[in-house]
């Protein structure tokens, strides 16, 4: 495994009695980059997260954090990490200011330096003026923003991020992510787990999972490059006709609209999969217009998730 990488782990796993939450598996995380874990509810996200925290204790396999094995050395290493869960999980009924004073005596940081620490970190997350206000008052931004402020307030070397941007608007979350990128450039590494496209096309690296396994991984281009199915785009005003049409070929295993345009995923195994469905759409007698174009990451989350090639020995791992 990489030298450098903040997590090593190998044959990771997770049983809660006869459900096998995280299946083996194996991640390289390289320091300074942010990395996402994408998958769908229930995938193991947040298993995977708690294990690597030494929140929970895996059931096989082993981990490295930060050159320190868990859960073995887990009391260690929480002076260097931080973890933002999903649901906020400061105290409403404490202002801003004494929520971070908690955290921060939490980490024992020393009298000397709390309040300065404090004011800083109020005046980077832009809550100077919201010192003084009951957290529980706060808008769905300001207690995202104070929640990072308290995982970062002792400066760890990595941030755990478990889908920290479910509650909070479009402008907010893109703000929250130029504030990731600066924690990245200042040196800290990032895991994060998301279920929005737009995020994990962000990250620098990513492993989508499904079913507690890993069923891709790579930077983002990458996964789109190497995808197992070719993307053709339909163009006609019959949605539902075409739908049935083109389920009719074997190869095709998603269609999903968007406005007068259907998406259409298709198998590698069709040497001209455009001319296959332009043909099948000739034949049921539809006028509409096949042609293949460059795939997103959610046609990459699908295929991985549901395309033709689904069982565990055959999942996509992509690399680079």
């Amino acid at each position: 495994m990489a030298e450098d990488a903040a997590v090593r782990t190998r044959g990771l796993t997770r049983r809660f009695g006869d459900l096998i939450a995280v299946d083996h598996i194996d991640l390289v995380i390289p320091r300074h980059t942010i990395y996402g874990f994408l998958g769908p509810n229930g995938s193991g996200k947040s298993t995977t997260i708690r294990m690597l925290c030494g929140l929970l204790t895996p059931s096989d396999g082993e981990a490295e954090v930060l050159g320190l094995r868990v859960p073995g050395e887990a009391e260690a290493l929480k002076q260097k990490i931080g973890y933002m869960t999903q649901r906020f999980s400061l105290y409403e009924d404490l202002t801003v200011r004494e929520n971070l004073d908690f955290v921060a005596r939490i980490y024992c940081l020393p009298r000397a330096q709390r309040a300065a620490r404090i004011d800083e970190l109020l005046d980077i997350y832009t809550l100077a003026d919201r010192g003084h206000q009951f957290a529980g008052t706060l808008s769905g931004g300001e207690k995202q923003r104070l929640a990072l402020a308290a995982a970062t307030l002792h400066r760890p070397e990595l941030l755990f991020l478990d889908e920290p941007t479910s509650a909070v608007d479009p402008q907010s979350r893109r703000d929250f992510w130029e504030t990731l990128f600066q924690l990245v450039d200042a040196g800290t590494t990032i895991l994060v787990s998301t279920h929005y496209m737009d995020e994990a096309e962000r990250c620098h690296r990513l492993a989508i999972l499904d079913h507690g396994l890993i069923c891709a991984e790579g930077t983002p281009q990458v996964l789109m490059d190497t995808m197992d199915a070719v993307v053709i785009e339909v163009e006609a005003g019959q949605s539902r006709q075409v739908r049935a049409a083109l389920y009719a070929l074997p190869a095709v295993f998603s269609v999903a609209q968007l406005g007068s345009r259907l998406r259409v995923l298709v198998g590698r195994n069709l040497a001209d999969p455009a001319a296959a469905v332009q043909a099948v759409l000739d034949g049921a007698g539809i006028t509409a217009r096949a042609r293949i174009i460059k795939p997103s990451l959610e046609d990459v989350f699908v295929t991985a998730t549901s395309g033709p090639e689904t069982s565990a020995g055959n999942r996509q791992v992509a690399t680079g």
